[in-house]
């Protein structure tokens, strides 16, 4: 097994946090999350920060524009996709800003997957590009010649390595065919997961870095993104349907590294503890009959899922609480 990037009991974030200040949730983030700190997005500042025109924003030689149904293709970069560049320069600067005099040793940074990204943009007649094989071989190269620019820059300004997070929410309604068409009288064929894996495996073979495959929608194809040769696979394990937990055993018996989301991405009814939230993995590691030790090897904690709808001060404690229970996964409290 080719070494990891990060260390045991090492935590992250998913991406997304409240408000609108980069410097101050760089800060957080460089703070909470020492061992494997993550560029923080803001969509709270609206067109160009939320995960597609973030992404779109990447893209090269493919400029996105607004129009009402969302993200469309356009003949030209636009005060759309010049506003996207400019968002994550600001955000880029305040992470250098934040990590001086003390660069982190490892940074992931996060965008939207082949499938999740071409499935929220439209050509211009108002179809999803997915559902043009040229489009989506010409979107799909563009996205891993972004990402390696944008992994080239973050390297340079830090001096650390990169991580890159690519997440897949939409890839489940992509591969059942649920995502409706533009009459909304209809939806757009299933793609079939031998295609769905191969241009996700082009994109893993293509990106200059470790990559992360994250997909936080109910009934995540945990196989599908193990097989893509991923360095991990990142999902909610509070929203696991039990029959999903032979995957994610098949992916313990092939050493995959899970990425596991446990702590809430939006503030709880009451304050959760630390055992609490290990609840769930725990669960799940015992009924699947592997000793709790694979979490200190194999598992890295995350929130469920980005913490963009929760109040600030959740966000941090969140933040905390997934940095302790990484180092619980390594030296478990005896009352558990």
């Amino acid at each position: 097994m080719d070494a990891l990037p990060w260390t045991a009991g090492t935590a992250t974030g998913l991406g997304s946090l409240p408000g609108t200040d980069p410097l101050e949730a760089s800060r957080i983030v460089l703070g909470e999350l020492p061992d494997l700190p993550h560029l923080p997005e803001l969509p709270e500042r609206g067109v160009g920060a939320d995960v597609i025109g973030r992404t779109a924003g990447l893209l090269v030689d493919l400029p996105v524009e607004v129009v009402p149904s969302g993200y469309r293709v356009a003949a030209h970069p636009g005060r759309d996709h010049r506003r996207a560049v400019d968002l994550m320069r600001r955000d880029l600067d305040a992470f250098e800003e934040a990590a001086d005099p003390a660069p982190p040793r490892l940074v992931k940074v996060q965008a939207a997957g082949p499938w999740t990204l071409t499935a929220n943009v439209e050509l211009v007649r108002g179809h999803r590009v997915l559902t043009d094989r040229g489009a989506l071989r010409e979107f799909t190269a563009s996205l891993v010649e972004g990402l390696n620019r944008h992994v080239a820059e973050v390297a340079r300004r830090t001096g650390a390595t990169v991580l890159v997070q690519l997440d897949e929410p939409s890839l489940p309604a992509v591969l059942r065919g649920l995502l409706p068409t533009p009459s909304k009288l209809g939806t757009v064929a299933a793609v079939p997961e031998p295609d769905a894996l191969a241009l996700l495996q082009g994109v893993v073979e293509g990106v200059e870095a470790d990559v992360v495959l994250h997909c936080c929608a109910p009934n995540p194809p945990i196989g599908l993104l193990r097989r893509t040769g991923a360095k991990a696979v990142s999902f909610d394990v509070t929203a696991l349907h039990e029959s999903l937990w032979d995957e994610v055993g098949e992916a313990w018996e092939e050493k995959t590294q899970l990425f596991l989301g446990v702590t809430p991405s939006t503030d709880p009814a009451s304050p959760p503890t630390l055992k609490s939230l290990a609840r769930p993995v725990l669960d799940l590691v015992d009924r699947l009959g592997f000793p709790r030790e694979v979490l200190g090897t194999h598992a890295v904690p995350t929130p469920t899922c980005g913490l963009a709808g929760a109040s600030a001060a959740w966000a941090r404690r969140a933040l905390s609480l997934t940095r302790d229970l990484g180092k619980a996964f390594v030296e478990p409290p005896e009352t558990w």
